[in-house]
């Protein structure tokens, strides 16, 4: 009996354990590692949540700043040539309203910045920035294009441009911060002195 016992003893004695500061050392290190992976987490979704509510306002501006065409493109034949030309000073008329609950957007034939531009395209070709007037249909006397306002905008047939039958054009619309609006239309059948092109 004497001889299990020593074994169990000796067994004892050899056996070597992690002492607590070697434990307590480990477990800081394990809390450091998780701690340090739970900032990088947290962060990476703060920051990606940041660029979202960036992208939603930013469309919602972009949005909000829109125009829209109110009614019909009316094309009126001046001097009854039977085609829309410049020496007749012949015009393009349409309406314009901001988008529902827009913000303001300036419409100022005279302005040289954060202003409306109005581009023209036919067969003949494009010519940006055309000259426009604004008649204030419905609002103040500001250049601003408000909610619940309505601007009637008039072009003349730009030089080099002739519009005739079944001829199509666009005009590009171009606020300052909202998206561009394209009024595409296809002149009829006949050239009448005044022409409501749906």
């Amino acid at each position: 009996m004497l001889k299990p016992t020593r074994l169990l003893s000796s067994l004892h004695k050899r056996e070597e354990g992690v002492t607590g500061l070697e434990t307590a050392i480990i477990m800081i290190a394990f809390v450091i590692v998780a701690s340090v992976f739970a900032f990088v987490v947290l962060s990476t979704g703060l920051f990606s949540a940041d660029r979202g509510k960036e992208t939603v306002f930013a469309g919602l501006e972009k949005a909000r700043g829109s125009l829209e065409v109110r009614g019909a493109v009316t094309v009126a034949d001046v001097n009854s040539d039977g085609a829309i030309t410049n020496a007749g000073a012949d015009t393009i008329v349409f309406s314009l309203a901001n988008s529902v609950s827009g913000a303001p957007v300036s419409v100022d034939p005279a302005g040289t910045t954060n202003t409306t531009i109005i581009n023209y395209l036919d067969a003949q070709g494009r010519v940006a920035d055309v000259t426009y007037t604004v008649v204030k249909t419905l609002g103040d006397a500001d250049d601003l294009l408000e909610v619940g306002e309505l601007f009637q905008i008039t072009i003349v047939e730009p030089a080099g441009s002739t519009l005739v039958i079944n001829e199509n054009f666009t005009i590009e619309v171009v606020p300052p911060s909202g998206g561009t609006s394209l009024i595409s239309r296809t002149m009829p059948q006949a050239i009448d002195l005044i022409m409501d092109l749906h």
